[in-house]
């Protein structure tokens, strides 16, 4: 369910921590680019998530988002480095918890044939783990005397 745009929007964190693909690599122009500004502004995110879905405007980094999320798909994000990787874990994390209506759209657009659930399980899995984790009441500790 919350699968193959895993990396889709992780590559929506990848398109901000990158541009066009290069041969081996896509470029780390945006490696600086601030995510969590962007994951904070509920406006700011509902851009991009408009510009992914051709639904409004891209900025530069928006355009960049949408050439590379096809081919970082096909590739498992193979071209990205580890702070690309890193940004891109954090975006899909979010959206798969936060955004889930945005999230299965993404899906449905970038993976409609499922084709990269299983490549990307465990980043589902690992989204699945913190959802899980957040629901589970921790048990009360006694202060130590």
């Amino acid at each position: 369910m919350i699968s193959t745009l895993s990396l889709s929007l992780a590559l929506f964190c990848v398109s901000l921590a990158t541009a066009a693909p290069v041969e081996t690599q896509y470029t780390n122009k945006y490696d600086n680019f601030d995510v969590d500004k962007v994951l904070s502004n509920d406006r700011i995110l509902t851009n991009y998530i408009k510009c992914l879905m051709d639904e409004g405007s891209c900025t530069n980094e928006g355009r960049e988002l949408k050439k590379t999320i096809p081919d970082a798909l096909a590739g498992g994000c193979s071209k990205c480095n580890e702070k690309q990787r890193q940004t891109s874990d954090k975006v899909i994390t979010h959206v798969m918890n936060k955004r889930k209506t945005d999230w299965d759209r993404l899906k449905k657009k970038y993976d409609p044939n499922g084709l990269y659930e299983t490549k990307y399980k465990h980043l589902i899995n690992k989204s699945a783990t913190a959802t899980e984790a957040k629901k589970t009441p921790q048990p009360l500790q006694s202060p130590p005397k």
